[in-house]
């Protein structure tokens, strides 16, 4: 199954490295870094907010525990999103694209 997997990061730098690291595992086809975003969370008892940049992965299920271990390790947060959604559609060129770009499970 193919997923999506949604990072936030503190930063383009961050997400960057976050990126580098999951496409030269061939852990992610693919990664789309938008900046910009304000976010607004529940931290240690309190509303907080934050600027932070929101990496797009593309990948399949069975890397999302490796997914999960590199990016906890290029991370600078203790607690970093790491959610990932299934594509239930996608155009069959796309998809045999990712599936070449990826380490075989």
């Amino acid at each position: 199954m193919h997923i999506v997997v949604f990072v936030t990061a503190k930063d383009e730098q961050e997400a960057g490295k976050i990126a580098e690291g999951l496409v030269q595992n061939k852990l992610i086809a693919c990664a789309n870094i938008v900046s910009g975003i304000k976010s607004v969370f529940r931290w240690e008892g309190k509303v907080d907010r934050a600027q932070e940049c929101l990496l797009i992965l593309k990948s399949k299920k069975t890397l999302f525990s490796k997914i999960v271990k590199t990016v906890k390790s290029l991370h600078s947060y203790d607690t970093p999103e790491i959610i990932a959604l299934p594509i239930v559609e996608g155009s069959k060129g796309y998809l045999d694209w990712m599936d070449g770009s990826v380490a075989k499970s």
